[in-house]
């Protein structure tokens, strides 16, 4: 096979990767950061304590986490159907990804937002902040940082998911690996597609540790102290409004 006849398979293979994959990720994070965030406030001595809730949310996430992604792909076949009228294409394979995702991205959440300060929790409590505030003004803007990682660690899974999802007719470049280059031989095609998606991620990866550097580092030059006293000017100024 001649690169003109490679280049529109691969062009169209990057860009249905990139459709699965993109979707997929914007649901996971809709789906997970919540969900993380309730792992932690229902946990023993979380803002919304409930243990008993914390063990039924934290089962369920361990056991969708547990499940190899081609088993919840074929598992998941009625359901992605009767969602997309079919269990083929790039449209079908994204609600196995992001069900597979969700619960991935919530653990990742979870142990995120547990690295934040106490003592910041704590002292919007004391300024009479409800478990809303908290949330909104110190658990998620404290580990954005965590988070935006933890992000671009689901993407990198998505993008192997994706690739796996190739092997029953998902398009994208783990289908242009498995059709030609696997069942046609076209060796050179597989190598190819191959190293497309070790850039990507690489590009993917460098992107996402580039932003969490940089967040990291504006957030250690404020320090708590200063971003006490936006809370207390917060605070104050939602009192007298």
């Amino acid at each position: 096979m001649t690169w003109n006849e490679m280049q529109p398979l691969l062009s169209q293979a990057c860009w249905d990767t990139l459709y699965m994959v993109g979707w997929s990720t914007l649901i996971a994070v809709a789906g997970g950061l919540p969900l993380g965030i309730l792992l932690v406030l229902t946990d023993r001595g979380g803002l919304l304590q409930n243990v008993v809730a914390q063990k039924v949310i934290g089962q369920v996430v361990n056991i969708a986490r547990s499940m190899p992604f081609i088993i919840l792909m074929v598992a998941l076949m009625g359901f992605t159907r009767w969602i997309t009228g079919t269990t083929i294409g790039r449209e079908a394979a994204i609600v196995p990804l992001a069900i597979g995702a969700v619960p991935f991205f919530a653990r990742l959440v979870e142990t995120a937002v547990r690295e934040v300060d106490g003592g910041l929790v704590e002292a919007v409590q004391a300024m009479g902040g409800d478990t809303w505030t908290i949330v909104r003004k110190v658990l998620v803007p404290e580990s954005l940082p965590s988070l935006i990682a933890s992000t671009t660690t689901t993407v990198v899974a998505l993008i192997g998911y994706s690739a796996m999802a190739g092997t029953v007719g998902a398009g994208g470049l783990g289908d242009i690996a498995i059709r030609y280059g696997y069942q046609r031989f076209e060796t050179q095609l597989m190598w190819i597609t191959v190293a497309i998606l070790a850039v990507v991620i690489s590009l993917i990866q460098f992107a996402g540790d580039y932003a969490a550097r940089s967040l990291h580092r504006r957030d250690g030059r404020s320090g708590p102290a200063p971003r006490l006293r936006l809370l207390k000017a917060d605070a104050a100024a939602g009192g007298t409004a």
